[in-house]
C-alpha cells in the first residue's frame, strides 16, 4: 500500500504542481508583451490560458499533500524533521500561490483587458513566482535526500 500511496503522491506532484510552476513562470513574460503592445489580443488570450492553468491545477494540487500525509503515515515518519520542514515549506508555497500569485494574475489580467496603459506589475509577479518555484524545489530536494533515508541515494 505504501508504494501505491508514494506513486500517487509523486504523480500528483508532477502532474499538478509542474503545470502550475511552468504556467506561473510564463505569465510575467506574456504580461510584458502586453506592456509593449497593449492591443496584442493574442497575448491577452495567452494570459487567460496561463491563469486558468494556474487556477485549475492549483486546485488539483491539493492531492499532493493528501497523498503525502497518507504516505508519511504509512511509513511512520510523520514526526521527522525533514517532513515537518517540507510541510511548512509546502504550506508557504500554497499560501504564496493562493494569496499572492493568483490574485495578482487576476488583477493583471483585468488591467490588461482594459484599453490603454496600466500598471501590470510583471516584475512583482516574476518575483512571487520565483519564490514559489524555489519553495517547491526545496521541498523536492528534501523529499529526495530526506535525512535518515534507507535507500542509499
Amino acid at each position: 500500500m505504501t508504494k501505491l500511496l508514494l506513486s500517487l503522491h509523486v504523480l500528483a506532484a508532477v502532474l499538478a504542481i509542474g503545470p502550475v510552476t511552468v504556467a506561473a513562470s510564463m505569465f510575467p513574460k506574456a504580461l510584458r508583451r502586453i506592456d509593449a503592445d497593449p492591443g496584442d489580443h493574442e497575448a491577452i488570450l495567452t494570459l487567460r490560458m496561463l491563469h486558468r492553468i494556474c487556477r485549475v491545477y492549483s486546485a488539483v494540487g491539493i492531492a499532493v499533500p493528501v497523498f503525502g500525509f497518507a504516505t508519511a503515515s504509512s511509513l511512520g515518519v510523520l514526526g521527522s524533521g525533514w517532513l515537518i520542514a517540507s510541510i511548512l515549506l509546502t504550506a508557504a508555497a500554497a499560501a504564496n500561490l493562493a494569496l499572492l500569485i493568483l490574485p495578482a494574475q487576476e488583477n493583471a489580467l483585468a488591467v490588461a483587458q482594459m484599453p490603454g496603459p496600466g500598471s501590470r506589475s510583471a516584475g512583482r509577479l516574476a518575483m512571487l513566482t520565483g519564490v514559489f518555484n524555489l519553495l517547491w524545489a526545496t521541498v523536492t530536494v528534501l523529499m529526495i535526500i530526506r535525512p535518515g533515508s534507507t535507500t542509499g541515494a
